[in-house]
Parts: structure tokens; sequence; C-alpha cells
């Protein structure tokens, strides 16, 4: 047991060095392959005799407090370790594949915490991002796919408003990915009765200046969230949609009224990390051994709706009135900032766009 428990810290060492954002742990008929996330990128890193699966999932599973006899339906787990004096968070999810359960490891580093003029690509979006959390109360929305930076963006403006603004900011988050002394932190705990939608109910009367949900899911949810916003909180949450006026239909499904919506919705920002150009490789690919020396591989872009633009499109009016992912990713590209590949990536050509 003393080498599998040395393998798998040899396996989260290598990741947490080389930057990767997971490890992927695959069975296989014959072997197990472990690949790193680095850079958009999955990174073969690892061939391990086949027998050594079960044993180095069943681990990270026992350390992780998961039950390890149970392997028919998926789980999620974290936990905490130190690499190099630093606090690393690893979020846990397994699946039952035809072969044998796979995992999948998000790597959270806890002290990594971008100054929040860093936050974007280009500094206009960031004071405008932070000019929106001065409003006394209302609705911010961040979306974007998983892996797209909303939670590390929230919490770059988060930690700098309260600071700034010495304001009482409080979380609930689904796992606490990152801790902040700044913000007062709660974890859903599905199984002691902390949902999301009874915890953003016991926050209400926690008297919060800024509540941040993790995520708004379900309909429940999105209605706690738009009636914190009315009585005089502001509320910052994600959701996953294509962009930023996918948030607003999003919420008219979960059955939010759109008058509650015009009411309560201060801008909707669809975030996107891009890879950078290298200027020590030639071409679209770099090698690993880029990837995990070069930190300022990716920036955040953000395709923002607000002010008349955000109410022209609650209105189904005007639907062209901001600048979109398309324009912006393009002056990226055009600045020489952005690889030409990453508009192919993130934009869908057509009449909607």
């Amino acid at each position: 047991m003393k080498s599998i428990e040395m393998l798998a810290e040899r396996i989260v060492k290598d990741a947490v060095k080389n930057h990767a954002s997971d490890i992927h742990i695959i069975p296989r008929r014959d072997d197990t392959l472990i690949q790193l996330r680095m850079a958009n990128r999955l990174i073969p890193r690892y061939h391990l005799p086949k027998e050594d699966c079960e044993r180095l999932i069943s681990h990270f599973k026992f350390t992780a407090s998961m039950d390890i006899g149970e392997k028919r339906r998926p789980q999620s787990g974290a936990f905490s370790v130190t690499v190099n004096k630093h606090n690393v968070g690893l979020r846990l999810s397994t699946l039952p594949a035809n072969q044998k359960e796979s995992l999948v490891i998000r790597i959270l580093p806890q002290q990594e915490q971008i100054p929040f003029y860093k936050v974007s690509l280009f500094p206009d979006a960031t004071m405008k991002l932070l000019a929106l959390l001065n409003h006394a109360h209302g609705l911010i929305l961040f979306t974007g796919p998983t892996g797209s930076g909303k939670t590390t963006t929230l919490y770059s403006l988060l930690d700098e408003t309260s600071h700034i603004f010495n304001r009482s900011v409080i979380t609930l988050e689904d796992p606490v990915e990152k801790e902040n002394e700044s913000v007062l932190q709660v974890q859903v705990n599905e199984k002691a009765g902390v949902t999301y939608s009874t915890g953003l109910k016991a926050i209400l009367r926690h008297d919060p200046d800024i509540i941040m949900v993790g995520e708004i899911r379900d309909s429940e949810t999105a209605k706690i969230a738009v009636r914190a916003a009315l009585t005089g909180h502001l509320v910052l949450s994600t959701m996953h949609t294509r962009d930023a006026k996918g948030a607003i239909y999003r919420l008219l499904e979960f059955g939010v009224d759109r008058l509650e919506v015009e009411q309560t919705l201060i801008a909707v920002a669809a975030q996107r990390l891009v890879e950078l150009e290298c200027p020590y490789c030639q071409g679209d690919v770099c090698s690993p051994h880029c990837f995990s020396n070069s930190q300022l591989k990716r920036a955040s872009v953000f395709e923002l709706l607000t002010g008349n633009a955000l109410m022209d499109v609650i209105h189904g009016q005007n639907q062209n009135s901001y600048k979109k992912l398309k324009s912006i990713i393009s002056k990226g590209i055009a600045l020489g900032f952005i690889k030409e590949s990453e508009y192919k990536r993130w934009i869908i050509d057509d009449e909607n766009t």
C-alpha cells in the first residue's frame, strides 16, 4: 500500500509542478493511462499496469472520505494536500466505465489569487467589472463552460471589493474552491440539509452586503437569488450558457418573471479562457515543456452585457448593441495576443453569434 501512496503523491506533485488543472486516471484493457490537462490540452503522462488502476483510485477515494466499495454509481469528494509548502485543494469525481471505474481530479491551488487588474486580457473590461460591484443591490451573472475561470474571476473581484468598499461578503459553494479570509465561505452539504436553496435562505438572515452563489442550477435557487437581489443584496453567481444573452433565457426558463429579471439583473459576463501567442514557439502546437514552464499561457476575455444593451435583450429588441465574444477575440488576434486557433475553438459563426 505504501507504494500506491507514494505513486499518488508523485502524480499530484507532478501535476501541481506542471500547472495542470486536472488529472485524468483512465482504465484501459491492457494498462492504465494517466493524463494531465495543461493549457486546454490533455497530455499523456504515465502508463501504469492495469492492476494499479483500482488500487490507485481506491486510495484517492479513501483519502477523500468516499465509499470505496461503491463502484456502480458516480461519486464526488474533496480533500487538500500540501505541495512545496502550498495548500492545494483536490476535487474528485468518479465515473463507472465499461472497463473499470475512472477518476478525474480537479486541482485548485489555494494561494493563487489573481490580482484584479490581471483578471481580463483587456483592462477596460476589468474596470467595468469592478465598477459593477459598487452597486448596492442587484444580480450579476458570469457564464461560460467548465474551467473557463468564472470562480477565479469572482474571487479576485470579491477580494478587491471587500477591501475597497469594506463590504460584508458571504459565499455559498459546492465545494469551497479557494479559501479566502476576506469573505465568509459556506460549504454546500446536501447530506446535512445545506443545499443551494436552503443555504441561501440562511445567508439572507446573516446581513451580508454581497452574496456569491457558486452556481444557479435550478428553479428554486434562481428565484431565491432574484428575491435576494430585490431585497437589497448584491448577488453574484454563475450559469452554464453559451453566451451572455443565454443567461436571460435560462432565468426565464427557470420560471423567473421577466419583470423581475428587468428589475434585478445588472449585468451578464460571458467568460472564456483563451490561449495566448507564445513568443518562443512556432505555429499552433507548443511542446509539453513549454506548457509546464509558461504560466502566462492563458488569459480571460469577457462579453459584457449591461445597461441599455441588457434591457434591449430582455425585451427582445436590438440583439447586436454590444460587443460580442466574436469581435473581442478577433481584436485579440489582430493585436497579436491570441492564437488564431482560439477563434475556431470558441466562436460558432452563424447569424446569431
